[in-house]
């Protein structure tokens, strides 16, 4: 992978060599999947669950962007949204909802990030 490519990744919180070794190197497939964040809605569905105090429909989107972060090495993602899904089980639900600052922040800058790499 380029340098300066590998380098804005990182920036925005991708661990390259962690995700390219999940992807046998292909990074064709990284680009992919990484076209595919930008699309999937599930940041969204957390988003309204949370506006709209329902936990449970909070619970299952923020659990599946976790899993959708950890499979692309998203750590600072995937570390806020693996807190947010067990704090959700244990009933936390204002400690859960209070995480959504830094999750839109996070995610966020992942979003711009990945359109400016991607050139979209």
């Amino acid at each position: 992978m380029e340098p300066a490519r590998k380098s804005r990744l990182e920036e925005i919180g991708i661990d390259v060599d962690s995700v390219l070794d999940r992807f046998m190197g292909n990074e064709g497939i990284l680009t992919r999947f990484l076209k595919k964040f930008l699309d999937d809605a599930n940041y969204e569905k957390l988003k309204d669950a949370v506006e709209k105090g329902d936990a449970e429909a909070a619970l299952t989107a923020s659990h599946t962007l976790k899993g959708v972060s950890g499979n692309l090495s998203m750590n600072r993602l995937y570390e806020l949204t693996t807190r947010q899904v067990q704090l959700f089980r244990e009933g936390k639900e204002a400690e859960a909802r209070g995480m959504m600052d830094e999750i839109t922040e996070t995610y966020q800058g992942l979003i711009q990030g990945i359109k400016e790499i991607l050139g979209d």
